[in-house]
């Protein structure tokens, strides 16, 4: 990420969003995995979306659960290849299928364009999974940072519209709340790989400056705004020790199980934010990994 991060740097920091990580095919690198680009359609009135599919090369015949991830990026950069090393790991791992979305981004599309074109691509997958080779009843949806807000926000959607049943919501240091009232939000005030001074700034972007730390936010822009956070799909939680969105991901859990919901949450000894692909190889995050990886075999049965 480029520092300081500002609405004038944007664009800088965007360009080249898809050519940033490595491609596809160097991802995959040799492994029994095959992957295609589509064009679905968006939400109502708005622009198609890109998707990328990848698929275990020796699958036959039988539906296969699948996950669908949400890009991080604080809803204001990035792109679907930025998480392709994750999600053909899982992939190859589990014998799932993956589905990356693309979606629009603040502040040029601020909310509801970016939290909707991700629940049109989750309606979407589930909708076409027997074309897919997906088992509708087994897709998890998951992101990291801004993707697991996003993920949250589209099981709250999911609810509340009697849409798709999702088996499960993974939340990988999720950003939730656009108050950033916290102690660790203010903890890591020009400290880490996601400082406070960015995620005002994406909230600025996302909601604008009348309810960019309101209280008073729309619940699918900010998850932690909601309510009621029952009758929710089995959660998945797991936030560094040493970041910004620790003590806004434990309440949620915390919350969730005051429904009587499911949700299982690490909290990760010295972790900054999204270590785990910053530094792939330490302790920490092969075991935080391990802990993922077992949570997805028994919510999808893989």
């Amino acid at each position: 990420m480029r520092w300081p991060l500002t609405r004038e740097s944007l664009p800088a920091t965007r360009a080249g969003a898809g050519t940033m990580f490595p491609s596809n095919d160097e991802v995959i690198a040799g492994r029994a995995v095959d992957w295609e680009d589509r064009v679905i359609p968006g939400p109502a009135g708005a622009p198609d979306l890109e998707v990328t599919i990848f698929r275990p090369r020796d699958r036959g015949d039988r539906a296969l659960p699948a996950i669908y991830n949400i890009h991080g990026g604080g809803m204001i950069v990035g792109h679907r290849s930025w998480e392709t090393g994750r999600v053909v790991d899982i992939v190859d791992e589990l014998g799932v299928i993956g589905v990356t979305v693309e979606y629009r981004l603040a502040p040029e599309d601020p909310f509801p364009a970016g939290v909707e074109d991700c629940y049109a691509g989750f309606v979407w997958l589930a909708e076409n999974a027997p074309s897919i080779g997906v088992d509708p009843d087994r897709i998890v949806v998951m992101g990291g940072s801004a993707g697991g807000g996003l993920s949250a926000a589209v099981a709250l959607m999911a609810r509340d519209r009697r849409g798709p049943r999702m088996a499960g919501q993974g939340l990988l240091c999720p950003m939730l709340d656009n108050t950033n009232t916290t102690i660790s939000s203010l903890q890591y005030d020009g400290v880490g790989t996601w400082q406070r001074e960015a995620n005002l700034l994406a909230w600025e972007c996302v909601l604008g400056d009348r309810l960019a730390v309101s209280a008073d936010a729309p619940e699918y822009a900010a998850p932690a705004r909601a309510t009621d956070l029952s009758g929710l799909p089995s959660a998945y939680i797991e936030v560094g020790a040493a970041e910004m969105f620790r003590d806004e991901d434990v309440e949620y859990a915390t919350r969730i199980w005051a429904t009587g919901g499911q949700a299982e949450l690490h909290v990760w000894a010295g972790g900054a934010h999204g270590f785990d692909m910053y530094m792939p190889e330490a302790g920490i995050s092969r075991a935080a990994i391990a802990a993922r990886l077992s949570w997805l075999r028994r919510t999808l049965g893989a």
